[in-house]
């Protein structure tokens, strides 16, 4: 079904429909006019059918023979005008279908209902905006008046002649104009602004004299941070009034450059949602996560503390942002309360929920910007519209939340700075946190200290999960034993979860049990480590297998595991895997926050750990973390190799005993990578201090096969520290190979990341260090990243001996993926140094030997670089077709660096060719998507948008771009 069929198909379901045998029919006149009998398109009309039709719809009433007569001939009717329309009307209603035109009053109308015309459609769309916004019920008519813009296809009653419909032509044009404006309106009230700039670049090249178009562009940069250009615009217009019209800029315009001028703070963001205005979805909605655990369904007490929490997150929901910590010993029930609460109180946070375990008393507690880089894109955030840097981030997450009613719950907190960085910020949301150690320095905070159980709450848990009947058979002994338990919830729940497993026991039994001191008294009076006789008791009661798996998995340092990774560490098959970790759940030892993955209470962890060192012989626990670390690398192999046929650096791995996990197709092995992330980089950072052989160098091929998530845009930070560990610790044992692959990581995540400089340096020692380990694999990548640093910096002869010295290594390697890949980039030499058609012709080898590899969406890498060699050609058309070929792929499959890479040789390629309209386009879209790499490339753009706006006949925002462009580079300095 096309686009047009889906949004009149959604017209037909308003339920408006014509009458009689027609009633299946709808109109279409925003665009070519057509008609639709429920889903199929009648077969096109004649001119002068069309023409007709077109009168009878416009006027919505009888149209007379002589009104008809003008608006299909005007002053030039034919000699048998008459005669001509009956023919035409005909012609018109067989179309039609019976019932449908008819004859009345010397004239013709049409029986239909408005619903069915488009044109109807769009007004009701428009009205009801306009009511919206006079209830202050902005994102709604936002909504409305998006829909309503959505209706339109190009030129309105296309394809159809006569003085009526010019006319008639003219003004819905002007409507359409009228509608864009007050969605732009809104959409910069609301805080799109970035995205706004590239469409009214375009709307104000297409409509130079319009000065609505040219205020909102002037409010969209400024709000972006562009002032200067904002001014250039005013400049500009000011101009093109003067020279076109003979009259200054109106009131409005001149006002709003005042504004400006002063840096008037009203104008540097849009306002506060007013009370009640509802968070309506905009096109395509905003996602709304709901990522609260389930509510432990034998929670039972604390009803005087819910009652507080409740009070205290609703009460002050729209003035300001509520806060509230709780905080208490491990074990005393933090999480279930607080989940309960956020569970209670969701309903009031329609926009959604946010949750995280931020392992606090972890070796390595979750790093804010990680969580932050999940948040967002739970959020509906790109991944690679997501900056690098803690307090870019944290600075983007409170743009996002706000206005939203959103409830974040930040459990098992470290410390303040951990937690002020996930706060939203936005008077609309609330934080819900949990802490073993108190929260200070928390501004605005509300904290409850959580203590122990009451008997009463202890016995009503303990009844709860042992059932009711079983209870109230041994009063006596279940007090007896929530009291051994300390009335600790996590003791009582390990405690009857037990006794629920074993109906041959009576509570008398394991009151016996808890009654010895050794096994639990010592600890119970020993403060915090009360939690560990609770994990003592559970830990007892395991089968040696269950107790095995407890402590193997404990020494992976990731935040979770999944269960695939699990029987890799285990050494057991899939379902034996499942039925250990399964146990371990219901004994509360481990939970499941998703189904396959698994994770410890963070002090569970550290019990599970002492555990490990004190009952798992050491080849034991070697063992176990070299499967984890072959489990890993065989998996990321899997997904490298999946991504790029050909490529032949996975057969210079480390050899590993796991074959690693199977993926369908490319794109799930890419999602397996992402969500992945964090275990798989832990996973290095734990090689890196394992003092087992081979450990270092399976961490430093680990990282070469996930350089996908460099890409990703999310993970700089991350993989960064990872490589700077594995390459420090390979040094220090020496490991010249390891080192060398170390290096390569850093090398090639620089030129995007950092600088040119750096990325060299890196490279140039990895080549050095790869040489003297004999391994020519790695050396060949890092003359490769060599190659294309020199390219950066304009060197093109060591470009050029650095790619040729790569592509013999790759040929002798016969890795022919990389082969196409270096093709690429010597075309890119060649063209930028004259030699135009030989780049072509090492571009369309590229790109060949990529398709006989079956490559996916990495052919579109080698047609961004046919695209750029027949750039240099002059060979314009060609060069479009390639980018757009490219732009689409890397679209279809989420690679927005790429993608906003693509956008910018688009926007030279046009530019060169004499359109600085659609250049100016592109290089908007490329700047809106914040995913071009570096400081420089962003600065290259900006240069192109500033020639294209000159050309526009806008020099003065043009001279504001040149600026920031050469801030870009001094800043760049590479």
């Amino acid at each position: 079904m096309t686009e047009r069929n889906r949004r009149h198909r959604g017209v037909a379901a308003l339920g408006q429909t014509v009458l009689g045998a027609g009633s299946a029919l709808r109109f279409a006149v925003l665009g070519p006019v057509r008609v639709w009998r429920g889903e199929q398109a009648l077969p096109v009309l004649r001119p002068l059918e069309r023409a007709v039709l077109c009168v009878l719809l416009l006027r919505g009433r009888t149209a007379t023979a002589s009104e008809l007569i003008d608006g299909v001939w005007g002053d030039a009717p034919p000699p048998r005008a008459i005669a001509s329309l009956r023919t035409h009307a005909f012609r018109l209603r067989r179309a039609l279908g019976p019932g449908v035109l008819v004859s009345e009053a010397g004239g013709y109308a049409l029986r239909i209902r408005p619903g069915a015309l488009d044109l109807a459609v769009c007004e009701d769309y428009e009205a009801r905006a306009r009511r919206a916004m006079a209830e202050g019920e902005l994102t709604g008519a936002r909504r409305l008046l998006h829909m309503a813009v959505e209706l339109w296809e190009g030129q309105p009653l296309a394809g159809v002649h006569g003085p009526y419909a010019e006319s008639r032509r003219a003004r819905l044009e002007q409507w359409r104009l009228s509608l864009l404006e007050a969605r732009l309106e809104l959409d910069l009230e609301l805080g799109p602004h970035t995205d706004a700039v590239s469409e009214l670049t375009a709307l104000t090249a297409e409509h130079p004299l319009r000065e609505r178009l040219r205020t909102l562009l002037m409010t969209a940069l400024y709000r972006s941070g562009r002032q200067a250009e904002a001014l250039g615009v005013y400049t500009d217009t000011r101009r093109v009034l003067s020279e076109e019209l003979g009259v200054a800029p109106g009131a409005e315009l001149a006002r709003l450059h005042q504004r400006i001028l002063r840096a008037d703070p009203t104008l540097a963001g849009p306002r506060r949602l007013p009370a009640g205005t509802k968070a309506a979805p905009t096109a395509p909605p905003a996602p709304r996560p709901a990522q609260l655990p389930a509510k432990l369904a034998d929670f039972t007490g604390r009803a005087a503390v819910m009652d507080t929490l409740r009070e205290r997150l609703l009460l002050a929901q729209g003035t300001v942002m509520a806060i509230s910590v709780v905080q208490g010993l491990g074990g005393v029930g933090k999480t279930a309360l607080a989940v309960c609460v956020a569970q209670v109180i969701r309903e009031r946070f329609p926009d959604g929920q946010l949750f995280v375990d931020l392992i606090g008393h972890h070796a390595q507690p979750a790093d804010p910007a990680a969580v932050l880089g999940t948040f967002l894109r739970a959020l509906g955030t790109p991944p690679a519209e997501i900056p690098e840097g803690l307090p870019e981030r944290a600075a983007l997450y409170r743009s996002v939340l706000a206005g939203r009613r959103v409830l974040v719950l930040l459990d098992n907190a470290h410390d303040t700075a951990q937690v002020r960085p996930l706060l939203p910020g936005s008077p609309s949301c609330a934080a819900l946190i949990t802490s073993r150690t108190p929260m200070t320095g928390l501004d605005g905070a509300r904290v409850v200290d959580l203590s122990i159980m009451d008997q009463a709450e202890a016995l009503a848990l303990f009844t709860r999960i042992i059932g009711d009947e079983r209870a109230a058979a041994e009063p006596h002994a279940c007090r007896k034993a929530v009291a051994a338990c300390g009335y600790l919830p996590l003791a009582i729940r390990i405690a009857a979860a037990r006794l629920t497993t074993r109906p041959a026991w009576t509570v008398r039994n394991l009151t016996d049990r808890l009654a010895d001191a050794h096994r639990r008294l010592h600890e119970l009076r020993a403060g915090d480590l009360a939690v560990t006789t609770s994990f003592e008791f559970g830990y007892t009661q395991l089968g040696p297998s269950q107790a095995r798996a407890f402590r193997l998995l404990a020494l992976t340092y990731g935040p979770d595991i999944s269960l695939a990774a699990a029987t890799a560490v285990l050494g057991v098959t899939a379902q034996e895997a499942e039925r250990l970790l399964e146990s371990l759940v219901d004994t509360s030892l481990l939970y499941s926050p998703e189904p396959g993955r698994y994770r410890y209470h963070d002090l569970v962890r550290i019990y599970a750990r002492d555990r490990a060192e004190r009952d798992e012989p050491p080849p034991g626990r070697a063992a176990a973390i070299s499967r984890m670390q072959d489990f890993y690398v065989a998996s990321a192999a899997r997904v490298y190799a999946m991504g790029r046929p050909g490529d032949r650096l996975v057969d210079h791995l480390m050899s590993t005993d796991h074959p690693g996990q199977d993926f369908p197709d490319a794109r799930t092995a890419l999602d397996w990578l992402l969500s992945e992330a964090d275990c798989l980089l832990t996973c290095a950072q734990q090689g890196a201090k394992s003092p087992e052989s081979g450990a270092v160098r399976r961490a430093a091929d680990l990282l070469l096969v996930t350089r996908d998530l460099v890409e990703s845009g999310t993970h700089y930070l991350q993989y960064e520290a990872a490589a700077r560990s594995v390459g420090n610790a390979a040094h220090l044992a020496g490991d010249t190979a390891a080192e060398g692959r170390a290096r390569l990581a850093l090398a090639g995540m620089f030129p995007v990341a950092r600088g040119q400089r750096q990325a060299d340096d890196e490279a140039r020692r990895a080549v050095l260090l790869a040489t003297a380990a004999g391994d020519q694999s790695a050396a060949c990548h890092a003359l490769n990243v060599r190659g294309v640093v020199a390219i950066y910096q304009q060197r093109y002869d060591d470009a050029e001996a650095h790619l040729r010295e790569a592509l013999r290594g790759f040929r002798a390697d016969d890795n022919l993926a990389c082969v196409a890949g270096v093709l690429s980039n010597l075309s890119r030499v060649h063209a930028a140094t004259g030699r135009v058609d030989s780049a072509v012709a090492l571009a369309t080898r590229g790109v060949d030997l990529r398709r006989s590899l079956g490559s996916t969406w990495r052919i579109a890498n080698g047609r961004l670089a046919l695209g750029i060699a027949l750039h240099r050609a002059g060979r314009h058309a060609a060069a479009v077709s390639e980018l757009l070929e490219a732009l689409s792929t890397f679209r279809d499959n989420r690679q927005r660096l790429w993608e906003g890479s693509t956008h910018a040789r688009l926007a030279e390629v046009y530019l060169a060719s004499g359109h600085p309209a659609e250049a100016a386009t592109h290089a908007e879209q490329a700047l809106a998507l914040g995913s071009i790499g570096n400081k420089w490339r962003r600065g290259s753009i900006l240069s192109v948008l500033g020639q294209a706006l000159e050309q526009l006949g806008q020099p003065d925002r043009a001279r504001a771009c040149r600026r920031k462009a050469e801030m870009s580079w001094v800043w760049w300095s590479p």
